[in-house]
């Protein structure tokens, strides 16, 4: 199999394995058929209002600030006098769009959901608006329309502002809570002019709902702690207290309206939301009016926090809730049908009702759950062989009919309380039961996976000892890879796999996940001759000491590399470790080019500088970035000067062409008007046509090195400086300080490479004489001009570029978390909201120093000749020991930020190794592709 064919099914199968963790850990939880359930008893309220302030972490509302005064004096005042509180726990991932279904909905959607950015619905689901009798909303379009498409009938209605109000470079996103206080009061005033309308809005099971997304922006743009966010805090508690006056004026304070106020998700200290941090899962619940029990001393209570402490409300009984049960709260209160899909337990300490309702209703909540429950099992078991299938031990079908006649019994006979416990603990059973038919087929489908990812790696491997090592004898291989019998044997299972995938009736995705394996086995079994050829060989070899010294220490630095995940600073030991390497493993008092060494151990211990350094949180730090382009500037001109120094020893043609060019110039340009945008004018908003520039500056950034010859160092430099001036658009801190070292220590490595090739082959030269295009003709022995196969030191190569690749992962102040990014980055570009558009340009910005790493890694294959088909199938190979690594590590227990956690790990190791992939061809076709009219070109050569 050619490389480039290797590449693409490599791209193919780690896309798929990529996508698997989606079929193991978030499948959607949705299922139909289910009758729905709502308490017989008088509902406790006529009318609920919901408060979602979107983005609100609960230790900024609760706290105290400086002075010792609330935030919050009107919801503080509830708290402690006519309402409960509590503290919402949210679930990864925590965005606006799975946060709002779980608080109006009750379940917690799957991932698959980002796919539409979290705007549409990839599966229908019950709501409580849809449950109620009408709905009015008021706020962000992003939110709204979800619930009122979800809807049957037309009795929700919404009214969002237009979305160009959701601007991140606004200096207080505020107003667009004002918005949504304002309209809400012009909505009851025109009611009143409408006999209709208020002839609706007397009616019972009525909501309101009011999504408050300032605080979510202004997070964003300004940070939690900033005094924009914090001023949104009262800001919110003012526009809450006057809806609760309009309200009860236009009921005529007849006290049957009950209101909720919480959160869909939080945020961190650097402004972003996504993955587990307690800061981004912990949301404030404060819930009054009528049907809700008012202010109750605390007794014993014990919690593992101190929150009631530090928020100086230990003196009033909180109770924590998850934040699935908020819909079944707001649904009990007003007695509407629980949501469908809910796996809400009701949290009945906020309720005000008599034992015997409270009862009731929390046997609705039941039959609902139980419900869901039983069309689960019955459709995992119409999915299973007969045979196969495996029912819940604690919850078979007979203990499901004994449960209801139970609970039933212990209502009729007037035990409340005992019936309410024996709800909630058939409730807790009913939800370990879901779960266990929602992971039903994991086990299975990870076996399959890891088979997979198993059985690309050996094949890996044989294909480089196949054809890159040069100790298999091809005759011999021919002849075993058309082994009948094996083709015939492997068929036959795969076959019956997919015989018993089609009886099942399981997703077509489970066919590649099983199938994939199969034929990667076949093909590693029908090479078994190489893998005998290889052992003899490595018995009999002589330098087998330093074969397993190279693997044993890339092992060991893959090891380094799986920890730098957790710790950022173990890449600093690596990044020292390999300063001194050299120094260790070559013959310095032969080498005479020692000053490249050195430059290659300081350029490395610089830049083990970066992943020690705090976490980039997206406040600007102006001064870095002006250092960072100024240095760029200086680099840009010293190379300039050095080119044409060195000019005389190259062929006149390229002198006369390079000494006309004046592309150099033009980027200088480009990056000292970035650094201007980037320093100057972003805290005061980019104007439409400076935004235009930015793009401009991003767009050319791909052509402009097609626009040089493509000899290594000319191309090198071009390919720098031409991104350069988009990443320091898109830098907030000393990300381009560490773009310079990472451009300095590529540099030095390629040096290194240079003088051992020139000392290896007795031939000073320059590293100008090599081309991308053509090797440079020098007299080097056979083996170092154009070997075939790979040897010793490329394993050392091969580690160093993966090393790199995840240096400039981290040493940027990223962390192993889908949530570490920054929207202020791409203010220079874009400041209304729009998550694919920033999302794209994040991912941009991450890409810019892989495609610096790996066109180095191109030149020092022009440089060493090494066989560049071999290395990349050994990156691939050690890619691949990290991906698995953090597959084991995937798990769906502990806290939400262990699991978020360990699935970040695993989505960004495998997104960095589909990069890597692409990226070979992109720079291949960076370093190789020239525009230059074909007459310029050979002139140039």
């Amino acid at each position: 199999m050619r490389t480039w064919q290797v590449l693409v099914v490599g791209i193919v199968i780690h896309t798929i394995f990529f996508y698997s963790i989606f079929d193991i850990y978030f499948t959607s939880p949705v299922v139909h058929g289910m009758t729905p359930h709502h308490s017989t008893t008088p509902p406790l309220a006529k009318r609920l209002v919901l408060f979602s302030a979107d983005g609100l972490r609960a230790d900024k509302m609760f706290e105290l600030d400086k002075d010792g005064n609330t935030r919050i004096p009107y919801l503080r005042s509830m708290i402690e006098k006519s309402g409960s509180w509590g503290v919402s726990h949210t679930r990864v991932p925590t965005e606006s769009r799975p946060g709002h279904v779980a608080l109006i909905a009750g379940f917690y959607e799957d991932v698959s959901a980002v796919a539409k950015g979290w705007k549409e619905n990839p599966v229908e689901f019950d709501s409580l608006f849809n449950e109620s009798r009408y709905t009015w909303s008021w706020g962000s379009p992003d939110i709204l329309p979800m619930f009122s498409k979800g809807a049957t009938g037309d009795h929700v209605f919404t009214k969002c502002y237009p979305a160009h109000f959701e601007d991140f470079a606004r200096a207080d996103s505020s107003p667009l809570d004002t918005w949504v206080f304002d309209e809400f009061q012009e909505f009851m005033r025109n009611s009143m002019k409408d006999p209709d309308l208020t002839a609706r809005l007397n009616k019972d099971k009525v909501v309101f709902f009011l999504h408050l997304l300032g605080l979510d922006t202004n997070g964003h743009s300004m940070k939690p702690h900033s005094d924009e966010y914090l001023e949104n805090i009262r800001l919110v508690d003012a526009g809450i207290q006057q809806v609760v006056e309009t309200i009860e004026e236009f009921y005529e304070q007849d006290g049957r309206t009950a209101y909720v106020m919480s959160s869909d998700h939080g945020m961190t200290d650097w402004g972003s939301h996504g993955a587990g941090h307690p800061s981004e899962t912990l949301t404030p619940l404060v819930v009054w009016g009528s049907g809700v029990k008012g202010a109750r001393r605390s007794g014993d209570q014990h919690f593992k926090d101190s929150f009631s402490q530090d928020w100086k409300l230990d003196h009033i009984e909180r109770v924590d809730v998850e934040q699935g049960d908020i819909a079944s709260l707001m649904a009990a209160l007003i007695g509407v049908n629980f949501p469908m899909n809910s796996v809400g337990v009701l949290p009945y300490q906020y309720l005000d009702a008599s034992s015997g309702d409270l009862a009731e209703i929390m046997y609705a909540n039941t039959r609902q759950l139980l419900e869901q429950y039983k069309v689960k099992m019955d459709l995992k078991k119409s999915t299973t062989l007969s045979a196969a299938f495996r029912p819940f031990p604690e919850l078979t079908p007979a203990k499901l009919i004994e449960s209801h006649r139970h609970i039933r019994q212990l209502i009729q006979s007037g035990h409340y309380e005992e019936a309410v416990e024996d709800c909630v603990r058939i409730m807790r059973v009913a939800l370990k039961g879901l779960n266990y038919y929602q992971t039903y087929d994991r086990l299975f489908l990870g076996v399959s996976v890891c088979c997979g990812f198993l059985g690309w790696m050996a094949y890996t491997l044989m294909l480089v000892f196949e054809q890159h090592s040069g100790v298999v004898k091809r005759s011999s291989w021919k002849q075993e890879s058309h082994d009948a019998l094996v083709i015939v044997v492997f068929g036959c299972i795969g076959v019956i796999v997919a015989i018993l995938l089609y009886v099942q009736s399981l997703p077509w995705t489970n066919y590649l996940y099983c199938l994939i394996p199969v034929t990667l086995w076949m093909a590693v079994v029908l090479r078994r001759d190489v893998l005998v050829q290889v052992i003899d060989y490595t018995i009999t070899m002589k330098n087998r000491t330093s074969f397993l010294v190279a693997v044993l220490a890339s092992l060991v630095g893959l090891e380094i590399l799986v920890i730098g995940f957790f710790f950022r600073e173990m890449l600093s030991v690596g990044l020292a470790l390999i300063a001194i390497l050299p120094w260790i493993s070559l013959d310095l008092p032969a080498l005479p080019a020692k000053g490249q060494l050195l430059g290659w151990s300081l350029c490395c211990m610089l830049l083990a500088i970066f992943p020690m350094l705090p976490v980039v949180t997206g406040k600007r730090s102006t001064e870095y970035v002006l250092a960072g382009g100024a240095i760029v500037i200086l680099i840009g001109i010293i190379s300039g000067f050095r080119s044409k120094s060195s000019s005389s020893d190259v062929k006149p043609a390229r002198k006369k062409e390079d000494d006309s060019s004046m592309l150099p110039y033009v980027q200088l340009i480009g990056v000292l008007v970035a650094t201007y945008f980037s320093v100057w004018e972003v805290n005061s908003g980019l104007s439409p046509w400076q935004q235009g520039i930015s793009w401009l500056l991003l767009g050319v950034s791909v052509l402009e090195p097609l626009l040089t010859s493509s000899h290594v160092s000319t191309r090198l430099q071009a390919i720098f400086l031409a991104f350069a001036a988009p990443y320091i658009l898109l830098s907030v801190s000393y990300e381009v300080l560490f773009l310079v070292v990472l451009g300095l220590t590529m540099h030095q490595w390629l040096q290194v490479e240079f003088g051992l090739v020139s000392w290896a082959s007795k031939t000073l030269t320059g590293v100008d004489v090599y081309d991308f295009q053509e090797r440079a003709n020098l007299h080097l022995p056979g083996h170092m001009h154009s070997r075939n196969y790979l040897v010793i030191s490329d394993i050392q190569r091969a580690f160093y570029f993966i090393f790199f690749i995840l240096t400039s992962f981290f040493g940027v102040g990223n962390i192993a978390s889908i949530n570490s990014f920054d929207p202020a980055a791409v203010l220079c570009y874009i400041s209304v909201f729009s998550p694919f558009t920033m999302g794209a340009l994040l991912v941009f910005k991450i890409v810019i120093p892989f495609i610096l790493v790996t066109c180095v890694l191109r030149a020092v294959h022009v440089i060493s000749c090494v066989p560049v088909d071999g290395l990349f199938l050994i990156i691939m190979l050690m890619s691949d020991c990290m991906a698995l690594h953090f597959f084991f590590l995937v798990q769906d227990y502990g806290s939400w930020l262990d699991i978020g956690t360990s699935i970040s790990h695993y989505v960004i190791v495998m997104c960095m190794i589909i990069f890597t992939m692409v990226l070979f061809g992109v720079t291949h076709f960076l370093t190789t592709t020239s525009l230059l009219s074909p007459r310029r070109k050979r002139r140039v050569e």
